[in-house]
């Protein structure tokens, strides 16, 4: 896994600590958007592209527009395969070719539900779904505000 250190917005500290569950990260790599420089106004410049949090209908729908790939087909097809990612949702270790680049990252946060058990009763859960270049689609879950194990 890449580690990356990057100042982050106060905003994408409370999602990362799980503390928006309305809204959605999308992190699109700057060699896979037409156009980078003018999502930077609507979101925040990151080493290898841009990270955009959006209310979720909003945000699934832009990431559609911009990737072409629905987020919830992109999250049933990365489920499947478990992978790295980093904490900060703008990359991982793709468990296929060992890129540490993805294409696309879509990442939600979920509430702490005692009820559900398991990850869930620690506290809020961030899911990241990830497409690599290689054409593998992974993802990773984890207790917001974890380390990356």
């Amino acid at each position: 896994m890449a580690n990356r250190t990057q100042v982050v917005t106060p905003e994408r500290e409370a999602f990362l600590a799980g503390e928006r569950p309305a809204d959605v990260h999308i992190f699109l790599h700057e060699d896979r958007v037409a156009n980078v420089e003018a999502l930077e106004p609507h979101g925040e410049r990151v080493d290898a592209g841009v990270v955009l949090l959006l209310d979720g209908a909003k945000g699934r729908e832009v990431f559609a527009d911009a990737t072409g790939i629905d987020p919830m087909a992109l999250a049933r097809e990365a489920m499947g395969t478990e992978g790295s990612v980093d904490r900060d949702c703008t990359g991982g270790t793709c468990p296929s070719c060992g890129a540490e680049d993805p294409e696309f990252v879509f990442a939600f946060a979920e509430e702490q539900n005692e009820e559900a058990g398991g990850l869930y009763a620690e506290g809020p859960v961030i899911h990241a779904y990830v497409a690599c270049g290689c054409g593998e689609r992974y993802s990773e879950k984890w207790v917001a505000g974890e380390q990356s194990a």
